[in-house]
């Protein structure tokens, strides 16, 4: 694969021509805001709308993970418009979650909050009004809870979930009631999944958490 040179937030690097944007950043040390990217994933779904950056040459920001690296790139991951998007998109998400670190099972290894530290804002955001879901926790599975609340629809359990021959995750709905779900809705312990978890490791927000004393 041939070798190319750019520059990421003023940060000379070599990748492989063609290599994601987004892992080429993240693989050098250099943090760029996500929640739905897989590295193993062919084709980005780019849903989260949070890894927005500044290239040298185009007219708009673009994200990162469907952005191929090619020679000479030159990367701006904190251009005032792209920040602008990334903030709107993030405060947007922040709207409907539950901010409840303190008893979040994911507290200190959550992805909002290291977005947010990232960002310099914080996780209860003033700037649009707070519409929460309110939905049942589904804690029927023998080894694990999920939360719908804390759910970001990234969509990272149902692709690990879609990797195997018993897929058990899906979306259900659309819009604001769009959610993570059994086919036909059928509470987790009635389904086939059992001794992967997969989609527990993947989650980054703690909706989907171990119950205690179990994990791998």
């Amino acid at each position: 694969m041939k070798k190319v040179s750019l520059t990421i937030d003023g940060k000379k690097i070599t990748a492989s021509e063609g290599d994601n944007l987004l892992w080429t950043a993240l693989d050098n040390g250099i943090y760029i805001p996500n929640l739905c990217a897989i590295r193993e994933k062919a084709e980005p779904s780019a849903s989260c709308r949070l890894c927005f950056v500044e290239v040298e040459g185009y007219d708009r920001p673009v994200t990162a993970c469907t952005e191929p690296v090619r020679e000479g790139m030159v990367v701006n991951t904190r251009g005032k418009e792209a920040l602008r998007l990334v903030y709107t998109g993030f405060e947007l998400i922040m709207a409907s979650h539950p901010v409840d670190c303190a008893h979040c099972l994911a507290n200190g290894n959550c992805e909002l909050q290291k977005i947010a530290s990232h960002l310099k804002i914080k996780l209860k955001t003033q700037r649009f009004s707070k519409i929460l879901r309110e939905l049942p926790v589904d804690d029927s599975h023998p080894e694990f809870v999920y939360d719908p609340n804390k759910c970001v629809l990234c969509g990272r359990c149902v692709w690990v979930c879609r990797q195997k021959e018993k897929a058990g995750l899906g979306f259900a709905h659309r819009g604001f009631d769009r959610v993570v779900a059994a086919f036909r809705d059928k509470p987790l312990g009635e389904t086939e999944c059992r001794d992967c978890a997969d989609c527990v490791s993947v989650c980054p927000t703690g909706a989907l958490s171990f119950k205690e004393g179990k994990g791998k």
